[in-house]
């Protein structure tokens, strides 16, 4: 009877066990136990909801990461880097299976990268990349080429005033001071049009990629200078924005103000189809379903290639309305 006893109380501490291990794991979301049930977990740090364009992005990797079955731990940075360390910190404690982030600036990352790295997770660059002479702190970046789209914008400016007397004065809206896109959408533009004197940047300045900051800089441009004949805006959000001031300024955009932009979100798209934005430079957002591919192959200890681009396209007005009726974004 006593034996009978002992084996029931020993079966009931064994259930209470296996219970807790589970209960434990439901309760955590999964963190690091991809190997115990199969399931991978991937900690993403976003860089914030600034614009049309990063909410379609935040979209674009819960919709893929549930497709896909990967348990995503989310976590929003509000544009403030030691946010992000500290969600990157949180998800290596939680051991989860791999990290990606979309870094809010370029410098300052390695040394809780290094942490990742020594805890053995790998991690994943997305969308934007860091400045760092160690490329083993990451497996790869996936993203778009920023000074390219850069590029294109200038290229198109230069055919657009070919053969046209200037001098042509332009006013630039530039992304998060120290961000990827904003370093290299400058250096990419500027490069173009370098090479013709009658172009003249004039005044250039942060826009931190929102709508709001956009309209209150471009009104300081309007009523600092006079005679302007182009904005460049690093986003299609600082575009929209700026166009509130320049109606608001009794002029008239894309034909008083000619304005070229970057992403062509639906709204930026609707200007350009409305007249109101000249040349859209694309970027797209939707990276999620190429991101969870990515993941599963990491975690898998398969070998991926370190720089993967997105494609992309640009926009005129006609093609812009041709693009609108079937536009995810």
């Amino acid at each position: 009877m006593l034996l009978k006893k002992l084996a029931g109380v020993v079966l009931l501490a064994t259930a209470i066990t296996v219970a807790g291990c589970g209960d434990g794991n439901a309760v955590s979301g999964g963190g690091g136990t991809g190997a115990d049930d199969g399931k991978i977990t991937l900690g993403f740090s976003q860089v914030g909801a600034e614009s049309g364009w990063r909410t379609a992005n935040t979209k674009s990797i819960q919709e893929s990461a549930a497709a896909a079955g990967i348990d995503l731990k989310f976590a929003d940075a509000q544009q403030k880097q030691a946010n992000q360390i500290s969600a990157i910190r949180s998800y290596i404690a939680q051991k989860v299976d791999v990290i990606a982030f979309s870094p809010v600036v370029e410098t300052g990352w390695d040394a809780v990268l290094q942490e990742a790295k020594a805890a053995n997770i790998p991690v994943i660059l997305t969308d934007r990349a860091v400045d760092s002479e160690d490329k083993t702190l990451y497996k790869t970046f996936i993203g778009s080429d920023f000074v390219l789209e850069g590029q294109k914008a200038g290229d198109w400016l230069v055919k657009e005033y070919e053969g046209k007397p200037g001098p042509v004065n332009i006013v630039q809206l530039e992304g998060t001071t120290g961000s990827a896109p904003a370093n290299d959408r400058k250096s990419g533009f500027e490069e173009k049009i370098k090479a013709d004197p009658k172009f003249k940047v004039i005044a250039s300045q942060t826009g931190e990629f929102t709508r709001a900051k956009g309209k209150e800089v471009m009104e300081a441009f309007l009523k600092a200078n006079p005679k302007i004949d182009v904005l460049y805006a690093h986003n299609d959000d600082m575009g929209l924005g700026a166009i509130e001031a320049i109606e608001a300024a009794g002029k008239k955009p894309g034909t008083d103000i000619k304005i070229i932009t970057v992403d062509a979100v639906k709204d930026g798209m609707t200007a350009l189809s409305e007249g109101k934005i000249n040349f859209i430079v694309e970027c797209s957002p939707l990276l999620g379903p190429q991101l969870m591919d990515l993941v599963k192959k990491v975690k898998a200890g398969e070998q991926v290639e370190p720089r993967i681009l997105t494609e992309e396209t640009t926009f005129t007005q006609e093609q812009a309305k041709e693009a609108l009726p079937n536009r995810k974004y």
